[in-house]
């Protein structure tokens, strides 16, 4: 992780004005601690519902409950980042996400009574975390670094990912019943407490600028169509999002049959994702960005078009390497280019916070309709409109290359 971090500081690798800030590496080691315990934790609850239930009502129901609470976590996170610093909001979504694991140590098997409440306590934890973050991610770039940031922020969040899913998956193995799952969320508990810590070390901004302007966000939405149409983006993106975060973990467990196998595979799929953003960060370009999701669009519609032949060992793993190749392009892309947008709006730069608010309002409605349609059309996971579901929500990603504007 940190040796992917210090990529910015080499001497003569890149451009000075590309190079990133302490605080910047600051922000890449504190967000790799908690994708440690993240790659651990948030891979196997889902698996951990489904090994309890043996229902995809239950996983869909509960990442539904999930969404819808996010983007309410966001706008009250966006008001108190406002009123107070965003690392405020920060660190109280690391916090009470350590919470949430710790909750699941002592419920145990009794979270499938409480999966709900849950869920409920899940979205606003994750909803104060990324808020923080993602203007985070916003102050400690520039619009001359902002792509390589990006990319390498993508190379230290699956490079963690790296060792979590397989160090998970071998204690989950070992152990006896499902002890091991508890084993694995008291690790990431832990891992963000270490990401808490790590926190202070960025400072926070003193502004007199503390008025929140979410409810004026409508109005500049209608004055500014490319924000609108770059929102809208984000819905497209959150189709497919909203099914493969839970999905291909319960698929690769049906067809491998094995907890250990489900955590190598994913290092196998984080280890992809960290090449492409290697790749982007040395080679990517803001002027083509709408190339860019034309490319990673029609990869991932090939990608999933394979599970119409079967939904097997092969054509799951097939899928999911064309997808952790061509998908972080697509969230690099859209990302960059959202965050240039941000810099267009009113009162220079102060609607950030709003803007993010929004960005994930629309992302987290997509993700909703994903899932909806999925358990609309395919209850089972043995369904044969499992694969056409996957297959029509890829197919919506198309619709970014309009979405995203030439110039």
């Amino acid at each position: 992780m940190l040796g992917l971090s210090r990529l910015a500081w080499r001497r003569g690798s890149v451009p000075p004005e590309k190079k990133l800030s302490k605080d910047a590496v600051t922000s890449l080691i504190i967000h790799g601690c908690f994708q440690f315990g993240a790659s651990m934790s948030a891979l196997f609850l889902n698996l951990y519902l489904w090994r309890l239930t043996g229902d995809l009502l239950v996983n869909g129901f509960y990442n539904i409950i999930v969404f819808v609470c996010t983007p309410l976590a966001f706008a009250l996170g966006g008001w108190i980042a406002k009123k107070k610093d965003r690392m405020v909001t920060y660190r109280l979504g690391i916090v009470l996400i350590a919470v949430f694991y710790l909750g699941v140590i002592i419920a145990q098997e009794s979270v499938v009574d409480y999966y709900v409440a849950f869920a409920v306590f899940s979205g606003l934890a994750q909803g104060f975390y990324w808020t923080g973050y993602l203007v985070l991610m916003y102050d400690v770039s520039t619009d001359t670094n902002r792509i390589r940031f990006l990319a390498i922020n993508m190379m230290v969040f699956n490079g963690a990912g790296l060792a979590g899913p397989a160090l998970a998956g071998y204690i989950i193995q070992l152990s006896e019943g499902l002890s091991g799952y508890i084993l694995t969320f008291g690790i990431a508990f832990v891992s963000f407490f270490v990401a808490a810590i790590i926190s202070f070390r960025i400072p926070l901004i003193t502004s007199h600028h503390r008025t929140y302007y979410l409810k004026l966000v409508g109005a500049v939405i209608k004055r500014n169509k490319a924000w609108l149409l770059s929102l809208f983006g984000f819905l497209v993106l959150g189709l497919l999002q909203g099914i493969m975060l839970f999905l291909p973990n319960i698929l690769l467990f049906q067809t491998v049959g094995r907890e250990d196998w489900v955590g190598y595979l994913g290092v196998l799929f984080a280890f992809l994702t960290v090449v492409t953003g290697f790749i982007i960060s040395r080679k990517a370009k803001e002027e083509h960005a709408h190339r860019y999701v034309t490319y990673s669009s029609l990869g991932v519609i090939c990608g999933a078009s394979v599970l119409l032949i079967e939904i097997s060992t092969w054509s799951v793993i097939t899928f999911m390497i064309v997808f952790s190749l061509c998908n972080p392009l697509t969230i690099n892309t859209l990302t960059s280019y959202y965050y240039r947008i941000m810099g267009t709006l009113p009162l220079k730069g102060q609607l950030r916070i709003e803007s993010v608010v929004m960005r994930e309002v629309f992302v987290n409605a997509g993700r909703v309709l994903s899932i909806f349609m999925l358990l609309l059309f395919a209850r089972d996971v043995n369904s044969f409109a499992l694969p056409l579901v996957l297959v029509g929500v890829a197919l919506m990603q198309l619709n970014l290359i309009w979405l995203v504007k030439r110039r």
